[in-house]
């Protein structure tokens, strides 16, 4: 194993070359030159969307927020993941009290949880309670999931008018805010891109903004295609960002109102090779150094972030029984943690967490180990530290003295960053940010940006969109702006309305032939989700979870099979005991969620080997590749699996949207790009039941579609045409 060093120089970020008198700051405030300048972007009645490109840590939510802090319009704030939206309402809040805006804006946070809870509370239908909670806000703090649906009407009854929610809505709000928009792959860009449209075509124009360090570019190009007036502000391109090399330097810096934004580093690349565990086992293997840390440097406050929920689950009692006895503690941020426990995991001496908390989450540490799957995941986890002096404990000021990375990667990307004729990194020397960011795109591992789907599948949301503008209750209402709609819709995915619908209609007698039922159409319904559906999705009990309230959760079947040993349960069995806990504890836990889980289970505890598995199919499965399709009669293998047969008489007669592809699962993932967690199995048929490795891959819902976009790279001679 090797350890390579760098030094990464700190960011200082350039003040706004002129204060605006109109712009009531803070007595000491200044504001930086890309906060400026977007500003005067959302007022320039010539630009539509806003692209704000500065580096992590560099204030782009004082940006978004400005002129609502001004007084000057109500805002919507749409985050990918709920953790970002409540460490956002924090900070907001904290503005409104800096500034102390005459309309005193108020804060509202709406997820799917707290909808429902609030719904049930208040015995109201999720679309009053919408209404009521969008009413009583200057700034709403939601997600984008939230926001897609509720301009597809998922909140209404089949009588009410679609645009009940959206067209008070998109009146009421003046300026939509993306935050963190890089992590969202096609489906949720397509999304955007026709709720934009849909929001233009039917209310007088609003002002869109993106926060990403990274922005991207296919959204930009369609955006511009559909006509709406872009600007993008990109400090780096503008050369609003210096990087010095000695204290002088920092200190002329401060002097002229430059804002330091992010602390030198002691970056250490840690070569591993390509094994399952890895990181795990270096991480336990070297635990002295993460103890050595905290004793060196009192007062240092450190995260762990890795790619596994299991892992975690493992090295979380390992790293407590370790830093214990020193008087450290130790929590878990996952998407598997308990609300309580990410609460709690925030003021940690050491939080260990996944990718919930790898977006945007504002944590104060200065020591971090990381792993990463690609280029642009090593980038956005590495943004996480150098981003404060310090943390306040007990009304005191803890001052960090140094800031240390370890970042636990592939060897070849070492040998590639150090080892090769002219190796772009030296060890020892020092850097800046974007040089290094830029080598790590170069050198590392980049993942499929699945450009394909724009025009083969995010057309299909837009058919949907069009067609409840046609509904009899608003369609005279609506016509022109159905018309305008569709002409940019068409423009933009550069498909016919038309054309769609003809795929739509034979989906639909296609699942009537094969379920008997007459709604229903899983494709176009998949097409048209966000995230898109979770067939395979369990509901569990988790008895590891020390918060009774916090113990009904969800997780993938997939996942369930790799890494958890649990007890199958009834569907009634669980929803009893979650409505005993309710009772008893008066904490509210939101139902809908289970409402469509495959199978119900009690998680007794986390495997420390991950599972062999394989998904089985008792036909032939060459004549079911290479298409998009509803397939039954899919069974899982497990050796030594006492529950597989209960489930399998559940998931047999399960109509799953699925793409079937004739080459092993690593195969395809290698040669697609294919990202860390997209979901992809091995499965076998009759006649390769026994095989060592199955020859077969599949993927289903939303990966499907992704997924079909890309075949026909792996399709060879004699293969079934690739045809739409």
């Amino acid at each position: 194993m090797s350890i390579y060093s760098v030094t990464l120089q700190s960011v200082y970020s350039c003040p706004a070359l002129e204060a605006s008198e109109e712009v009531q700051l803070p007595d000491q405030w200044v504001l930086s030159w890309h906060q400026a300048e977007t500003l005067k972007a959302l007022q320039d009645p010539e630009i539509d969307v806003v692209f704000n490109t500065a580096m992590t840590g560099d204030g782009k939510s004082l940006a978004a927020y400005l002129r609502v802090l001004q007084g000057d319009c109500c805002a919507i704030g749409l985050y990918p993941t709920n953790e970002l939206a409540r460490d956002q309402e924090t900070q907001i809040k904290n503005y409104i009290q800096q500034f102390q805006p005459e309309n005193e804006p108020r804060v509202v946070r709406l997820s799917g949880a707290t909808l429902e809870n609030y719904a049930e509370n208040e015995d109201l239908r999720k679309s009053a309670a919408i209404a009521t909670r969008t009413e009583q806000t200057e700034v709403l703090l939601t997600n984008p999931d939230l926001f897609h649906y509720l301009h597809r009407g998922a909140y209404l009854m089949p009588d009410d008018s679609p645009d009940k929610l959206w067209g008070r809505i998109d009146k009421v709000f003046e300026l939509f805010i993306f935050d963190e928009f890089h992590v969202f792959a096609a489906p949720q860009i397509s999304s955007v891109i026709n709720t934009m449209l849909l929001i233009r075509s039917t209310s007088r124009r609003r002002k869109f903004l993106f926060l990403s360090a990274t922005p991207n570019e296919q959204l930009i190009q369609r955006l511009r295609k559909a006509g709406f007036r872009c600007k993008v502000i990109n400090p780096i391109a503008e050369n609003k960002y210096q990087f010095p090399t000695s204290v002088e330097q920092q200190k002329q810096l401060t002097s002229e109102n430059w804002r330091q934004v992010a602390r030198s580093i002691t970056l250490n690349f840690v070569a591993l090779e390509s094994a399952a565990k890895a990181s795990e086992m270096w991480l336990r293997d070297n635990a002295a150094l993460i103890l050595e840390q905290f004793q060196q440097h009192p007062g240092s406050k450190g995260a762990i972030i890795l790619n596994s929920i299991a892992a975690v689950k493992r090295l979380k009692p390992f790293f407590q029984e370790h830093l214990l006895p020193y008087g450290l503690t130790v929590n878990e941020n996952t998407g598997l943690s308990g609300t309580t426990e990410r609460e709690r995991s925030l003021s940690a001496d050491l939080i260990l967490g996944t990718s919930t908390i790898d977006v945007g989450v504002d944590f104060k540490i200065n020591f971090l180990l990381f792993e990463s799957s690609d280029a642009g995941n090593f980038i956005q986890r590495l943004g996480r530290l150098g981003r404060h002096d310090g943390y306040q404990l007990n009304n005191r000021t803890i001052q960090f003295k140094n800031f240390t990375a370890y970042a636990l990667v592939p060897k070849f990307f070492t040998e590639r960053l150090f080892e090769k004729d002219s190796p772009p990194l030296i060890q020892g020397k020092q850097y800046d940010r974007p040089f290094l960011n830029s080598t790590v795109l170069d050198e590392y591992r980049t993942i499929n940006d699945f450009r394909g789907y724009y025009k083969r599948w995010g057309a299909f949301q837009s058919l949907h969109l069009g067609r409840k503008l046609g509904h009899k209750t608003i369609r005279e209402q609506y016509a022109s702006s159905l018309e305008i709609f569709q002409t940019a819709c068409e423009s933009v995915f550069d498909r016919s309305f038309r054309e769609l619908a003809g795929f739509v209609k034979g989906w639909a007698q296609d699942w009537q032939k094969l379920s008997g039922k007459k709604e229903g159409n899983p494709i176009y319904e998949d097409a048209c989700s966000f995230r898109g559906s979770s067939p395979l999705q369990c509901g569990i009990y988790d008895l590891t979870e020390e918060n009774e309230s916090d113990r009904f959760k969800t997780y993938d079947l997939p996942g369930i099979l790799s890494n958890l040993e649990i007890e199958m349960i009834s569907e009634a069995a669980f929803l009893r005991s979650l409505n005993e806990t309710v009772q008893r504890t008066q904490h509210p836990i939101p139902k809908g969620r289970f409402s469509h889980c495959l199978a119900f289970m009690k998680l007794h505890r986390y495997r420390e080997e991950r599972a062999n598995w394989k998904f089985t199919y008792s036909g032939d499965l060459s004549a079911k590749a290479w298409q998009i399709q509803v397939l039954k009669g899919i069974e899982v293998w497990q050796p030594d699996n006492s529950w597989a047969s209960e489930i399998n008489k559940r998931l047999r007669i399960e109509g799953l949207v699925a793409y079937v592809v004739k080459r092993p699962v690593a195969d395809v993932r290698f040669r697609l790009k294919l990202p860390m967690h997209f979901q992809i199995y091995p499965i076998s048929d009759s006649r390769s039941f026994h095989d060592a490795i199955s020859p077969y891959a599949i993927a289903f819902g939303q990966s499907a579609l992704l997924l079909d976009t890309l075949a026909y790279q792996l399709k060879s001679k004699g293969d079934d045409p690739w045809i739409f």
